[in-house]
């Protein structure tokens, strides 16, 4: 077990250090900070002094190598854009990305899991087909057009939601604001966490139905109602908790892709979070910012997956077969 976990802490390591490393070089074709950092009237001797105080008159490798020994000291640099520490703005932005990303987790896990019991155990039902048929729309559409669909009906349509913003916010502590406290805020969340949810959610509930469906067709949930069980009892204690094993692996690993891919939806709805921040920072050419959220990132799903891995070799015995696996 223990050597097991060493070799996937080490593979881990690995798959971060390429992807900074893929990230940093990409970084060097979007363009160049000093001249959105200088005006037009900037000298030679301007730019050779603010490339040698940013380090960009460094060999790439210097470059590099500086950045990863920050980044493990939770060190990010300075913005070129606003002149603070890295880690300082993405603190500030984190509770608006975060209180999405748990809304719109908790919406896909409990509508997904819920619709995807209703729609096997009622298969062959009108409502059930009916839901199967729109779930099509979470999964085909676009994120960015479900978004622009739904500011269109309750923002301009209805007037009942806001189209864009947090709403009112309310400090707790130090760097975290919430919009839990305040209507406006609650009221804000909504269409974001919806348009961000709904992937996850549908992809939850198909999932969901897949596996209720074949387990339900397995001897022991014959059996069960054999010995004369409640269809409530066979249904959720039975083939539910069967089912919610190979769930939760899909379910942890979404979870990390809406944070992932809260990048569109604060776009759309000019959420003020990290994703909106990248993209801001993309336009300005402000490298340490797209490095150190690209590296977050990058820890968030490494962190998932190797999680996954480790409950996976705990819980199936066959991957400890000879103390390898596959």
């Amino acid at each position: 077990m223990l050597a097991y976990i060493i070799r996937r802490v080490f593979q881990s390591v690995i798959v971060l250090l390429v992807v900074g490393l893929v990230a940093f070089s990409m970084f060097r074709f979007v363009g160049d900070p000093v001249d959105n950092m200088l005006g037009q009237e900037r000298t030679q001797a301007d730019i050779e002094r603010l490339r040698t105080q940013l380090g960009l008159d460094q060999p790439f490798p210097v470059q590099y190598f500086r950045f990863l020994k920050g980044a493990a000291e939770g060190n990010f640099g300075v913005s070129y854009r606003q002149g603070r520490p890295v880690a300082t703005i993405i603190a500030e932005r984190a509770p608006a990305t975060l209180e999405l990303a748990f809304v719109s987790g908790v919406l896909a896990i409990t509508m997904g899991i819920a619709l995807g019991v209703f729609t096997a155990i009622r298969r062959r039902g009108a409502a059930a087909n009916i839901i199967m048929t729109l779930s099509l729309v979470g999964v085909s559409l676009p994120t960015f057009l479900i978004g622009i669909l739904l500011i269109y009906v309750f923002a301009v349509e209805l007037g009942v939601l806001p189209s864009f913003g947090r709403g009112e916010t309310v400090r707790v502590g130090e760097f975290w604001t919430t919009g839990f406290l305040t209507t406006s805020g609650l009221q804000a969340l909504i269409l974001p966490a919806i348009t961000l949810g709904l992937y996850q959610m549908t992809l939850i509930m198909r999932l969901v139905r897949s596996e209720m469906l074949e387990v339900l067709r397995a001897d022991y949930i014959r059996f069960a109602r054999a010995r004369g069980l409640t269809e409530r009892a066979v249904n959720f204690r039975h083939a539910l908790r069967n089912t919610l094993v190979p769930v939760i692996t899909v379910t942890g690993l979404q979870l990390g892709a809406i944070i992932a891919f809260a990048i569109i939806t604060e776009t759309v709805f000019q959420w003020p979070g990290v994703g909106l921040l990248f993209i801001n920072a993309i336009q300005f050419v402000d490298i340490p910012v797209m490095a150190a959220y690209l590296m977050l990132i990058s820890v968030l799903f490494v962190t998932i997956n190797l999680i996954v891995d480790l409950l996976y070799y705990a819980i199936d015995p066959r991957l400890r077969i000879d103390g390898r696996t596959a």
